[in-house]
């Protein structure tokens, strides 16, 4: 007759009891649940009494063929038992329930409970008073006591408990690892169940959230305890995991608003009805998209398509990558156009001709640093994502360590792209590259910076040089620093062009050396990389372009003096990488440690 109540722990326990004596058991009648379906043909539901978190169990009224009411009564064992005055033996007789009986049953639950199992205790009652003779019929004296749920528990008292069962939902294998990678992350799971106490502890030992020999005596509080505990607040601060059984719909809204109340950020998976309020209240409410009710999902802010909860710690590594992936994306627009910044104004500061031209820079913020900026979103995540600490909701995205990082790199841009232009004028030579292969004049560092008095100067004379196919001459010697200063002003576009380019590479990760996250993990970058080169050789190398530009071809020695030049930009980031590095692990060792009042 259980399988009227409707469970999959009714139908177990009908076929493990099986038909009463004088049913069909021919084979028709043998097949899987064939038990529940005849017991739906003899027994036939007329009133439920639908299930509430205070007296923790359902009941259904049915009519036996014989025209005989009978309440069956589901629920948790130990609710059942305080309203139930008798037991039904093994050989159908039904005697008082005494104090050792009592004793007997709840010890078969410690120890089912204890390997994980869930409980559920089944009673009965046979003398149903005004519920004698109902059949349904909105005009019965009867039928008025089930419009009000708290009329329930009465009605569900007086009861013969027949038993309990215990079920198995093993937990899906991932779990395991899922609750370690959020411990990592700086994750703290915290389990508020409806279960049992003890249910609850073995299945939170078992899924890695509590230790197989931790003491959890601290850790594990009924939904009540809590509520009485006098430090609440200090509770929930605690390292590790913690438990909340037997909760109730108002303990799990008030357990999360004393922990967002308290400055964390709070996730919450919940599948029922009552999961709702607390659902809506956290900062992220996540209802199970095969199991939950749709009041649960439109309660939520994300629906979990797999019902799985290694889904939420992947969505966790991967919603950091995004962030970084972003991040990335700004940390290199940035430095680069403060190196262009710098650029622009060391040379207003030093006084030299100008080594940058408008279209030139429109050129390389539009056209070259477009590719790698768009192929940073491609990023994996950093290998160590998921063991770095949470961020706080109110985090900057630009903090003074970043700002400081910008400054730096973009700071060693506008030097480079300054001092290739200065090298090209007043060294033959540079780092032993031979740069005089094209027979430019060199002048010193003081006529160059002076060079608007040029025409002031007595026996001042430069020599023509050549630009890959073309031959610069100059009618006038103080010519020299304005079309003479093709050649340097196209190894400053180049420096800056390579400098962006190797400065991509920086920006793969905000703190990982190149060394642990290698430039062909995003091989995109590599692709978009060579793009933005191609498009730089293109301008170089087709001479109308070139004459658009301003710039002329280079040697294989001009190159090689503007990779000299460019490549030190990952050394530096890479020192100011590994500084972060070592900031970031005393400032996690520091958060690791406990708050106080």
């Amino acid at each position: 007759m259980w399988c009227c109540i409707v469970s999959s722990c009714g139908f177990v326990l009908v076929e493990k009891m099986g038909l009463p004596e004088g049913l069909d058991r021919s084979s028709s009648a043998s097949d899987v649940l064939s038990c529940c379906k005849r017991w739906g043909v003899v027994e036939s539901r007329i009133a439920t009494l639908e299930f509430d978190r205070d007296r923790k169990s359902m009941g259904v009224i049915v009519k036996s063929s014989s025209g005989k009411n009978t309440l069956l009564v589901k629920g948790a064992v130990e609710n059942l038992l305080e309203r139930s005055n008798y037991i039904q033996l093994l050989d159908g007789s039904v005697v008082p329930l005494d104090q050792s009986s009592r004793k007997v049953i709840l010890k078969s639950l410690q120890d089912m409970s204890s390997t994980a199992l869930r409980c559920l205790g089944f009673a009965y009652k046979d003398e149903l008073a005004e519920f004698t003779t109902y059949n349904g019929d909105e005009d019965h004296p009867a039928h008025e006591l089930l419009l009000h749920p708290s009329n329930y528990s009465s009605i569900e008292s007086d009861l013969i408990f027949v038993g309990l069962v215990g079920l198995r939902d093993p937990p899906r294998k991932e779990v395991h690892q899922a609750i370690e990678d959020c411990r990592a992350a700086g994750i703290r799971v915290m389990v508020i169940t409806g279960d049992n106490k003890s249910t609850a502890e073995a299945i939170c030992r078992e899924i890695g959230v509590f230790g197989q020999y931790e003491d959890i005596s601290s850790k594990s509080l009924t939904g009540r305890e809590f509520m009485e505990h006098p430090d609440q607040r200090n509770h929930l601060r605690q390292t590790g995991g913690l438990l909340f059984s037997r909760a109730e719909p108002k303990h799990k809204q008030d357990i999360v608003r004393l922990l967002k109340d308290d400055g964390e950020v709070v996730a919450m998976t919940g599948d029922g009805v009552n999961d709702a309020p607390a659902l809506k209240l956290a900062d992220i409410g996540i209802a199970m998209g095969i199991a939950g009710t749709e009041v649960a999902k439109e309660a939520s802010d994300m629906v979990l398509a797999d019902d799985n909860f290694s889904t939420i710690v992947a969505a966790v590594g991967e919603g950091r990558s995004i962030y970084n992936n972003m991040k990335a994306f700004i940390r290199y627009m940035i430095s680069s156009n403060m190196g262009e910044v710098a650029s622009i104004f060391l040379t207003a500061a030093l006084g030299i001709p100008e080594g940058l031209i408008p279209v030139q820079l429109l050129w390389v913020n539009l056209v070259t640093d477009g590719p790698p900026a768009t192929a940073l979103g491609f990023n994996p995540p950093d290998k160590d994502i998921m063991k770095k600490p949470p961020r706080r909701s109110d985090d900057s995205l630009i903090s003074p360590w970043i700002l400081f990082r910008y400054l730096v790199i973009g700071l060693y841009v506008g030097l480079a792209t300054v001092g290739v232009f200065i090298i090209w004028f007043t060294h033959g030579s540079f780092m032993g590259i031979d740069l005089s292969g094209d027979g430019h004049t060199l002048v010193t560092y003081s006529q160059l910076s002076n060079w608007g008095q040029c025409p002031t100067w007595k026996d001042f004379s430069v020599s023509p040089f050549t630009a890959g196919s073309q031959n610069i001459t100059f009618e006038n010697p103080c010519d020299y620093f304005t079309t003479g200063k093709v050649k340097a002003m196209t190894l400053s576009l180049s420096v800056l062009v390579a400098i962006e380019m190797f400065n991509s590479l920086n920006a793969l990760s905000e703190d990982g050396s190149l060394v642990t996250m290698p430039p062909w993990v995003n091989p995109w970058l590599l692709v978009a990389m060579s793009v933005s080169f191609g498009l730089h050789f293109l301008i170089l190398y087709v001479p109308f372009l070139a004459q658009v530009f301003g710039i002329v071809p280079l040697s294989l020695n001009e190159w090689l003096l503007v990779l000299a030049v460019a490549l030190p930009v990952i050394l530096i980031d890479e020192v100011l990488k590994f500084v972060g590095r070592c900031t970031s692990v005393s400032g996690a060792s520091s958060l690791r440690k406990p708050k106080s009042d």
